[in-house]
């Protein structure tokens, strides 16, 4: 028995959820977000709430519970309150403006790294050593964050790179003499 699963999603007031061919259509003061809707699952709006439960016994479908359950809370959020990501950058002469639909990444390489920003994102840079990532998509947000990230990853030596806010990064001891 998933224990997440069993919990019904609470629809806040102002946003509107309803069922239509095999997608789950969540609409809020944010925007609106879809969810394809798994068979094995059984999905039903009622009054103010998001009830999920297995549409079988079987072993997928006890499976996909309580992660379709946080799907649909991770929509509801979105279109309530949206998602932040916030990237930190380290490093002698790294830094990181917001230009329009781009962003430009200074990493110590020879050239600068344009990265346009996808629709449904926004990027801004309170200053030039962090980065807010901010959408109504969870997934989206934390898929544009990882590929912000991959340019420069944090090394263990100088923690030098880009990084998590609220990241540990193990350092490791340089050289002896």
């Amino acid at each position: 028995m998933s224990r997440i699963g069993k919990k019904p999603v609470a629809i806040p007031s102002g946003v509107s959820a309803n069922i239509a061919d095999g997608v789950l259509t969540v609409k809020g003061p944010k925007g609106t977000l879809t969810l394809p809707l798994v068979d094995d699952i059984m999905y039903a709006v009622n009054d103010g709430e998001i009830s999920v439960k297995p549409a079988n016994d079987t072993r997928r479908a006890r499976a996909f519970w309580g992660m379709q359950r946080t799907l649909v809370s991770n929509l509801v959020t979105g279109v309530t309150e949206g998602y932040t990501k916030t990237l930190l950058i380290t490093g002698v002469g790294y830094r990181a403006t917001a230009q329009g639909t781009n962003l430009k990444l200074q990493l110590g390489y020879s050239h600068d790294v344009d990265f346009p920003v996808p629709a449904g994102i926004e990027i801004k840079t309170p200053d030039n050593t962090t980065i807010n990532i901010t959408g109504i998509d969870k997934q989206q947000v934390g898929q544009v964050a990882a590929e912000i990230r991959r340019w420069r990853k944090p090394e263990p030596y100088k923690g030098k790179g880009i990084k998590y806010r609220g990241e540990f990064i193990f350092r490791k001891e340089g050289k002896k003499k």
